[in-house]
């Protein structure tokens, strides 16, 4: 059984997000995943040259290769470690802080803000 719907194929008819239409930490994932393919892709195209003409991989290069891959994949790691969990947990107390406001009146929004101040201080004395 053949399957249709494969990664190349899907990847080619997925639709494209203009640029400027994408946040800046989505284009700096999209631009460390793209420089790791291309990397990837090289190192690969080296080791089928390698295997057709018998001549071995230049050592230099193939280190140079492998030591930007790895940097790329801890600058992601890294990336991915900062904006994606606390951003999204920072954005979502932000909509949490945006519905409360929008329920409560003045006073008692001042009366919870002093009290969840407090509330940080002791835990900070700590």
């Amino acid at each position: 059984m053949t399957n249709n719907i494969d990664a190349a194929c899907a990847a080619a008819n997925a639709p494209v997000i203009p640029d400027d239409k994408l946040p800046d930490d989505r284009r700096r994932l999209i631009d460390i995943d793209d420089a790791i393919a291309k990397i990837r892709t090289q190192i690969a195209t080296a080791d089928l040259s390698r295997q057709r003409s018998g001549k071995p991989i230049d050592p230099e290069w193939f280190h140079r290769a492998r030591t930007a891959l790895r940097h790329l994949y801890r600058e992601r790691a890294e990336f991915v470690a900062c904006s994606h969990g606390r951003r999204r947990r920072d954005r979502l107390k932000d909509e949490i802080i945006s519905v409360l406001r929008e329920r409560y009146e003045t006073d008692d929004w001042t009366a919870v803000l002093d009290e969840a101040s407090a509330r940080l201080e002791r835990e900070e004395a700590r």
